[in-house]
């Protein structure tokens, strides 16, 4: 969990998946952070490859349009030593 305001952040239709995604998970690991932002998102992803053996990135290969954007992401796996696997198909764009 990357904030504890996470829930209350997303549009109300959303808090049934999300309730449900959470109340699956065999464990949750919290950053500590109450309020959500780029700064509990990237703490949120050092949280997930800190654990990881390996990173899968979608990632189109550009730096990040903010701070936790995915470059960021694979920038501190990559520092980290962890292996990293960009996953782009050919042709494919972001908006």
């Amino acid at each position: 969990m990357p904030a504890e305001q996470c829930r209350a952040d997303l549009p109300d239709w959303h808090h049934p998946t999300y309730d449900d995604l959470l109340h699956l998970a065999m464990k949750v690991h919290r950053t500590g952070l109450g309020n959500s932002g780029s700064d509990a998102h990237m703490a949120g992803s050092e949280l997930l490859v800190d654990q990881a053996d390996e990173l899968l990135a979608v990632w189109d290969g550009h730096p990040a349009r903010g701070y936790g954007g995915t470059a960021d992401v694979v920038a501190y796996a990559e520092g980290k030593g962890l292996p990293v696997r960009v996953l782009w198909p050919v042709g494919a764009t972001r908006d």
